[in-house]
């Protein structure tokens, strides 16, 4: 065997040795990274993924304010916790996150009015609508005060991805 054609050798071994453990190696974050399916936007962990503003003429009634939500999704595989994360709206409505987990792959849905919060279901516990039916802005943050994401609706668009 010829010097060049061990040094091929040990070239091609050390390349699927790295390859190999770069795969590995990877941080499971990397792997579990999305794309917004409206801009491309990538949502690290915890992203808005939908809002519904109260159908109808606007009651004030629980059920109506119930059917007015946002819902928050963690595309990761891991638990995240939104102990004390915010979610405002433009006007400065805020609702704040209090000793929730969000689970791995799941999705919570926040009302506006009164109820029970569940594992899939929280409530801001209102007694008026939050979310502007012509034009709003939904942000959330977290623990400390950070941009997480936001989405938009109507002529203002401020930013954010969308609806």
């Amino acid at each position: 065997m010829s010097a060049s054609s061990s040094v091929r050798r040990l070239t091609a071994a050390a390349a699927i040795a790295v390859g190999i453990v770069g795969t590995v190696a990877l941080p499971a974050t990397a792997a579990d990274r999305d794309h917004d399916h409206d801009h491309g936007r990538r949502h690290a962990e915890v992203f808005i993924s939908g809002v519904q503003q109260a159908p109808g003429w606007e009651t004030r009634s629980n059920r109506s304010l119930n059917k007015e939500w946002v819902e928050i999704t963690n595309n990761t595989r891991r638990t995240v916790n939104l102990d004390g994360w915010t979610l405002a709206d433009r006007e400065g409505h805020t609702y704040t996150f209090d000793h929730y987990r969000l689970g791995g792959r799941s999705t919570v849905r926040v009302h506006t009015g009164m109820g029970r919060d569940t594992r899939t279901d929280l409530y801001q516990d209102r007694r008026t609508s939050v979310w502007d039916r012509h034009a709003d802005t939904a942000t959330l943050r977290n623990d400390h005060g950070r941009f997480v994401d936001d989405t938009s609706w109507g002529r203002h668009h401020e930013g954010g991805h969308r609806r």
